[in-house]
């Protein structure tokens, strides 16, 4: 859609045609669907759904993630104009994005919470389609890997984190953010060969064979060297990232429930996500964004980012499989 078209249009989230296509609208009005994309739960044609996970009952600390899904919707208003920068194609020019919504579950019944979810992003998988899913704690990615492997099999993991939420934690009835990977790897969903933490800061006793690049070696080694360990370790297979915003020091994203300094420059979390151009990525996720700590707004801009680059990470390797 065009700036021409856009005067005839009321608002494309609702009123698009086709899945495709850059919104030339206001930015301070209209939907916040994520980068102004088709509010929809037809999958029809659909190569990736943007989804919300509005929950934050896991938290070990402060909680209002559950108001990270709408912070980031907005915050991508300024986004949809053209394309990333940087990445040399138009992502959603090459494939169809839609923005599916928020899972809807009972918050009075927390144990329910985890199957709900696994079922959600089942039905996107089975149409067809990939997922973004925009966070809530992050004890969600546990629930959305069991979807996952269930579809691919032992999934490689890219893990950006200032924790390595590898915490023990052997009841599965427990729902914790700080343990959610831990779970992973003991049932078999993420195979810790093929997976990999980045911006790790904060001490843990044993990683289960997942391999680590904390955030000083970053800082000291570069982020181009951290994407070529991190590339080496997936390898070709299917990779999920997930990208918890505390990754990011807090001068650059304080809006997060447990913020640790030392973190990574969001430029430098920037190069990386371009530079894994081409993994073999079928899904992700941007979590712990927290809009009550977050003042001016900042941590929402720089997931609406993350989510952006991992919308660009599912097309490339979308067009290099097909």
């Amino acid at each position: 859609m065009g700036l021409e078209d856009a005067k005839n249009e009321v608002d494309s989230a609702f009123t698009r045609k086709g899945l495709r296509g850059y919104a030339f609208e206001n930015a301070f009005g209209g939907a916040t669907s994520f980068l102004r994309r088709t509010y929809t739960k037809d999958l029809t044609g659909v190569d990736l759904a943007v989804t919300g996970v509005p929950f934050d009952q896991a938290v070990t600390h402060r909680s209002g993630t559950r108001f990270g899904p709408r912070a980031i919707r907005e915050a991508s208003a300024l986004l949809p104009f053209d394309p990333p920068f940087g990445w040399g194609f138009d992502p959603l020019e090459d494939i169809g994005v839609i923005d599916y919504g928020d899972l809807a579950f009972d918050y009075a019944r927390v144990s329910d919470f985890p199957g709900a979810l696994t079922a959600h992003i089942r039905t996107i998988l089975a149409a067809g389609a990939g997922t973004v899913t925009l966070g809530g704690d992050h004890y969600i990615t546990y629930p959305i890997l069991r979807a996952y492997a269930e579809k691919y099999g032992p999934m490689g993991v890219i893990h950006f984190d200032a924790h390595s939420d590898l915490w023990q934690d052997d009841d599965d009835s427990r729902i914790d953010h700080g343990t959610m990977m831990y779970k992973a790897v003991k049932s078999g969903l993420v195979d810790p060969k093929r997976s990999v933490q980045i911006g790790i800061r904060t001490h843990t006793d044993d990683y289960l064979g997942v391999s680590v690049i904390d955030a000083r070696e970053v800082h000291e080694k570069g982020a181009a060297a951290a994407v070529a360990r991190a590339r080496t370790i997936v390898g070709d297979g299917p990779v999920y990232l997930t990208f918890d915003i505390d990754t990011l020091d807090p001068a650059f994203a304080p809006g997060t429930g447990t913020p640790v300094w030392g973190g990574l420059a969001s430029w430098q979390a920037a190069a990386m996500l371009r530079d894994l151009a081409g993994i073999h990525m079928v899904g992700g996720d941007i979590v712990e964004v927290s809009p009550p700590y977050d003042t001016a707004g900042a941590t929402a801009v720089a997931g609406a980012h993350v989510a952006y680059d991992l919308i660009a990470l599912f097309a490339w390797a979308k067009a290099r499989r097909t």
